[in-house]
């Protein structure tokens, strides 16, 4: 046994989990009885695993340098025992903080001008649209649902996110209301036939628009529901709306360019409007991605220009830019449990899948998929709403004297 394969020995004799590895010629590593085991068509995805770069394991996977036996489900808990605590990263202080903060900002501000965002967003949402109806809910909404109640299945937790975000924005009949990214339409839809809105949907996707469109001329809703192909930067300013959502877009705003987003909401928001922002948060507090190599994989094959932030550096923009914080909301086991969802119902038809994508394709969403509600369960990842409202400056205004906002103050009139 060569010192590479020793090493690999060893770091699977640590996991508590077993696993086994199958070398190019048969020879086996690990445990006996693993019920994970990875086939290895070369050796160099042996030096992966040595050194626990988790994310190049998953690209020989996708580029087909292995196979592996075993449930996803079984995979990824391996996974999470070779990987360590991918948020741990070194701190952006000390002699040298300053140039990694320069350096982390000036990557995120070249990633993200309109045109980037547009290359991005439709190497994502337009693989296929036959695809992600495989497994995703009816509604095709990709973002995390809602388990208000525990026996709920996806789409009935779906659309209980729709609902709960609409109460949240305490939306009413005739108000004006914006969706910024509103991929398959949704929030947008069930805004206007549940609460009677204005709607008001963009995105950068070029096949979610024209499926939004279809479903507004199919349901009767042109003049009330308009879905257009609009970068947020380019929307109008002279009449703003009384309310917004933006639901799983911000990931893919970036670092640099976060506080001029919310400073575009603030613009775009009445004075005594409010907005849900919901999106993804990073676990740690200085990283933008996950380690291991897991970021770069994501980066590479699923979500080019994607950056994560905590919660607590999106609470400072969104002040800093003028917008109050009024509710946040964890929903981050319901993320893991509607990942769940996606990889089971994606597994159960990888045959209609590799009919309509690529294997490379196929592969790389089965392990981000089941990577992702790892990660979401572990806590390296995490999903909030945060609820926010543009002060009118009336203090005379609301619910409450100096409320300054439609907002009650209370969570009462959420769960009614």
């Amino acid at each position: 046994m060569n010192s590479l394969e020793l090493l690999a020995q060893q770091k699977l004799a640590a996991a508590e989990y077993p696993l086994a590895v199958v070398l190019p010629g048969g020879r086996r590593l690990g445990s006996a009885d693993a019920r994970v085991s990875i086939r290895l068509h070369e050796l160099k995805p042996l030096a992966h695993l040595a050194t626990g770069e988790i994310g190049l394991l998953a690209e020989d996977y996708v580029e087909q340098r292995l196979e592996l036996d075993g449930s996803l489900r079984d995979l990824v808990g391996a996974a999470a025992q070779l990987l360590g605590d991918p948020t741990r990263v070194e701190p952006s202080r000390g002699p040298l903080g300053w140039w990694r903060q320069l350096m982390r900002h000036g990557r995120s501000l070249a990633r993200h001008s309109a045109e980037a965002d547009a290359r991005q967003i439709q190497f994502h949402y337009d693989v296929a649209d036959e695809f992600y109806a495989l497994w995703l809910d009816p509604k095709r909404v990709y973002s995390c649902a809602y388990y208000r109640d525990a026996g709920m299945t996806l789409a009935q937790a779906q659309e209980a996110k729709l609902d709960h975000i609409c109460r949240k924005l305490m939306l009413h009949s005739g108000e004006r209301f914006l969706d910024i990214g509103a991929g398959w339409g949704g929030l947008l839809l069930w805004a206007a036939e549940h609460y009677g809105v204005q709607a008001t949907g963009i995105t950068l996707s070029r096949n979610q628009h024209a499926h939004v469109n279809r479903l507004i001329d199919e349901r009767g809703l042109r003049g009330r529901v308009t879905m257009e192909l609009l970068d947020y930067r380019h929307l109008p300013e002279s009449q703003p709306w009384d309310k917004i959502a933006s639901v799983g877009m911000f990931e893919h705003v970036g670092r640099a360019q976060l506080p001029a987003y919310f400073a575009k909401v603030l613009r775009l928001l009445k004075p005594g409007g409010l907005m849900m922002n919901h999106g993804i948060t990073a676990g740690g507090t200085e990283n933008d991605q996950l380690g291991g190599g897991l970021g770069d994989f994501i980066e590479r094959y699923i979500f080019p220009g994607g950056e994560l932030l905590h919660v607590s550096h999106v609470l400072r923009t969104q002040a800093e830019s003028g917008l109050e914080m009024l509710d946040v909301e964890n929903l981050r086991p319901h993320y893991a449990r509607t990942l769940w969802a996606w990889s089971d119902q994606l597994e159960s038809h990888l045959a209609q899948a590799r009919s309509v994508v690529s294997e490379r394709v196929l592969r790389a969403y089965r392990l981000y998929l089941a990577g992702s509600a790892m990660c979401f369960e572990q806590g390296w990842i995490s999903l909030h709403q945060i609820l926010v409202g543009r002060p009118s400056g009336d203090v005379s205004a609301g619910a409450l004297r100096g409320a300054q906002s439609v907002f009650p103050f209370n969570r009462d009139y959420m769960y009614r």
